[in-house]
């Protein structure tokens, strides 16, 4: 085995396959294992290249893997998908990922540390509270409207609910149920804000986090989650390719020498994206107050583009300026750097 220099897994929940392969790209070997043996496995293998897709385990695993020598990399799965064979299964999975690995210009995923992971966790449980909330008050408008009540938009109406069901001659049993909705409601509401807080706390110890905060309307919600997603940066070559990774670049559709640039790809992280924007449009409602090359940038572009165009250039741009403080360890400034960035 000592001539096997890559291995590809193909990751599962309880059984794992192997394809092991020489400098040359020959398959060498094959395995399908559990997880115990596949570290005991690992654990007396000769030091090798190990990759695997990044997906739930996948950066455990990696971080296991580097404690015992190995050089462990992964891979985003659609960028392994086109090396899969006509017919699927799950040691032509390993092998395609191989493959892709073995390729000169491939990008790989950056291993999370623990306490990214646990920002992550914290991330995506606030964002399924926040799905859960809407899904609670638009619940409570539609079953009122069934009574000819119609509420007014927003979470502040509901917050007072008691008081509006009192002004109308409403069911008792309805009354109880909306009730209970409505305490859901209030056990969601105080559930996010007890995760906001832990938010903040945990990127006041965070240095990279801390200084993102510097980036103006950029608040602790989605600098902790810059942190998470963008690491130290060094995956990315250039502050371009962090933006694109967002999918706050045009979409290309060219051929035949004609360039054809579409809408933003609106690839990567959905909420890291939505959050961007919606601080681009912070800044854009408080533009009268903003001072530097920043600010003069975004009123020229405002004064001959639409303000969603303008939300999302600047969006890019906020992208951008996150990256570069995070690869040149420094804090924004509102002077001729930050339009470098």
């Amino acid at each position: 085995m000592s001539n096997v220099t890559l291995i590809g897994i193909d990751i599962g929940k309880h059984t794992f396959h192997l394809h092991g392969q020489d400098k040359s790209g020959k398959e060498v070997s094959r395995k399908k294992c559990s997880r115990q043996q596949m570290m005991l496995f690992l654990a007396n293998h000769p030091t090798c290249t190990v990759v695997m897709e990044a997906c739930a385990g996948s950066h455990y695993l990696a971080r296991e893997l580097k404690a015992m020598g190995h050089e462990a990399k992964l891979i985003s799965p659609q960028f392994v998908k086109p090396f899969v064979k006509s017919n699927k299964n799950d040691f032509v999975d390993a092998q395609a990922i191989c493959e892709a690995a073995s390729r000169p210009s491939m990008r790989f995923v950056t291993p999370k540390s623990p306490d990214q992971q646990i920002l992550s966790v914290s991330h995506r449980i606030r964002e399924s509270l926040i799905r859960d909330r809407t899904k609670t008050v638009n619940q409570m408008h539609g079953f009122l409207l069934e009574f000819g009540v119609s509420l007014p938009t927003g979470l502040a109406v509901i917050k007072r609910l008691a008081s509006i069901l009192e002004q109308h001659d409403l069911p008792v049993r309805l009354v109880a149920l909306l009730q209970r909705l409505h305490d859901h409601f209030s056990y969601l509401n105080e559930q996010i804000k007890l995760l906001d807080k832990e938010l903040e706390s945990q990127l006041a110890d965070d240095d990279l986090g801390s200084r993102l905060l510097s980036i103006p309307c950029v608040g602790p919600i989605t600098a902790s989650l810059l942190a998470v997603e963008m690491g130290d940066g060094q995956q990315y070559s250039s502050s371009r390719d962090f933006a694109a990774s967002v999918g706050l670049v045009p979409k290309q559709y060219s051929t035949g020498g004609r360039q054809g640039l579409l809408g933003i790809s609106k690839r990567g992280n959905k909420n890291l994206r939505y959050l961007l924007v919606l601080c681009a449009r912070v800044y854009m409602m408080r533009l009268e107050h903003q001072k530097g090359p920043l600010a003069e940038w975004v009123r020229l572009l405002s004064a001959r583009r639409h303000s969603n165009v303008v939300a999302c250039a600047l969006a890019n741009k906020l992208a951008r300026i996150a990256w570069a403080i995070a690869t040149r360890h420094t804090q924004y400034e509102a002077g001729p750097a930050a339009m470098n960035a």
